[in-house]
């Protein structure tokens, strides 16, 4: 028998630690969480057997909605055969199958194509492993004083300690500033071409950069913040001068999420690395991948004697269960069509946010593709305090009208729903917001 809904949350805030989350208020008496307990497409419903909009794809994971009948059957039909088995030391169909149709997915005709995946479990791992790969690289090519990292002001790439090295968003990461790899930040490009000048006052040599990390196109927990048209490019193009490794973080861009496969695919980028994660299982199970160049992966190759081997690894490193789920959802976007079908929905969503732009608590809308992050402010125009959580209390508010999702950094509301959710359902998440800021919102 199912426990009840208040036996659930009394044992939770009992035993249960929650991420970016400040358990005073969570466990406070007044809190009532919400106890999650089953999904269809994008309806997600609670223990009380109310119905939501998963308005931000279970963080960003979910694309093709939940107990989607291809990747069910995927894993019902892999269970049979089996669940895990070791990467270290063995191989396995799945994960075989599943690094050549994630390489395909990329231009192959360019001077460095991607041919190399290394499997993880998340986003940060994903980061970790490139950045770790990079490092390894440039002391067996002899320069291993190319040992520091460029990232982006407001950036996020994980809560490992390597990753957490570029993250740009003190309150993540700052606490850790002292065990981090050096890396250096800067806002834009301007920037990063202006302090690798011999006469800058705070000067980034290139020849001690590694690799450079970024967000392509959108940076998300900085609060959905696009880059320039082009700005991608344009920092290949310096990274290749400058002989640099590029390593884009398409954990939350990647798989249609900008309405191609990949952000980078949108200005013909290629890059060294690319981490990958998320919607990478159609947001079944835990699965990264990092992929690479052969000019990499070759640097690693030579008698075990000279400790080349790249030593880093997970206990479910090519999962078998996660790559089948990931070959299903692969299997859904050629065999229906997604990206196709997305374009529309992307100008739907587009009216649809439209509609709030003259609203008195609203500073800015971004979106791209099929990510949006809606900001607030008072009706003077000035920011919230943050203390007073805003942005949360509003998504707290949707609730009511049958929607969920979270706020990142700025008091912004982020709606990025599953990409089977209907015109009606991208209507409805977008009054439910609206109503909740008429709520909340002074």
């Amino acid at each position: 028998m199912q426990p009840t809904t208040q036996k659930l949350i009394d044992s939770d805030k009992r035993h249960c630690w929650h991420p970016f989350t400040q358990m005073r208020d969570w466990c406070a008496p007044d809190h009532e969480p919400l106890v999650l307990v089953e999904g269809e497409g994008v309806l997600l419903r609670d223990s009380e057997g109310r119905e939501y909009i998963d308005g931000n794809s279970s963080i960003w994971t979910n694309i093709h909605g939940h107990r989607h009948p291809k990747i069910n059957a995927a894993l019902r039909d892999q269970l049979e055969r089996v669940a895990h088995t070791s990467f270290l030391g063995f191989t396995n169909p799945p994960a075989i199958q599943l690094a050549e149709e994630l390489l395909a997915l990329w231009p192959q005709n360019v001077s460095q194509p991607l041919t190399r995946v290394f499997f993880g479990d998340d986003g940060s791992t994903a980061i970790e492993c490139a950045i770790k790969m990079a490092v390894q690289c440039w002391q067996f090519r002899g320069q291993p004083q190319r040992n520091r990292f460029l990232a982006f002001s407001n950036a996020y790439h994980g809560d490992t300690m390597g990753a957490s090295s570029l993250g740009g968003i003190n309150a993540f990461h700052g606490r850790f500033s002292a065990f981090h790899f050096p890396s250096s930040h800067v806002g834009s490009i301007d920037e990063l071409i202006s302090r690798t000048q011999p006469s800058a006052s705070d000067p980034i040599d290139p020849r001690e950069i590694a690799a450079v990390v970024i967000e392509p196109l959108m940076q998300g927990a900085a609060g959905m913040r696009l880059w320039p048209a082009g700005m991608l490019a344009q920092l290949r193009a310096w990274c290749d001068r400058h002989g640099i490794f590029l390593i884009a973080d398409e954990v939350m861009t990647g798989f249609g999420r900008t309405g191609k496969m990949f952000a980078s695919h949108h200005e013909g980028v290629v890059p060294d690395f690319v981490a990958c994660a998320k919607g990478l299982s159609g947001g079944y199970t835990p699965l990264s991948a990092t992929l690479t160049t052969e000019a990499v992966y070759e640097s690693f190759l030579g008698d075990y004697t000279k400790m080349k081997s790249f030593f880093y690894g997970h206990s479910f490193t090519g999962h078998q269960l996660g790559c089948a789920a990931a070959l299903a959802s692969l299997a859904i976007f050629r065999e229906e069509a997604v990206l196709e079908k997305l374009a529309g929905k992307i100008e739907m969503l587009t009216g649809a946010l439209a509609t709030l732009k003259a609203h008195r608590n609203i500073a800015e809308i971004r979106q791209c593709g099929f990510m949006s992050g809606i900001e607030l402010k008072r009706s003077s125009g000035e920011r919230f305090d943050a203390a007073r959580q805003i942005g949360a209390r509003v998504c707290v508010a949707a609730r009511k009208h049958g929607l969920l999702t979270r706020p990142v950094t700025g008091d912004t509301v982020v709606l990025m729903p599953p990409f089977c959710i209907s015109e009606a359902q991208i209507m409805q998440s977008v009054e439910a917001i609206r109503l909740g800021i008429e709520e909340v919102c002074d």
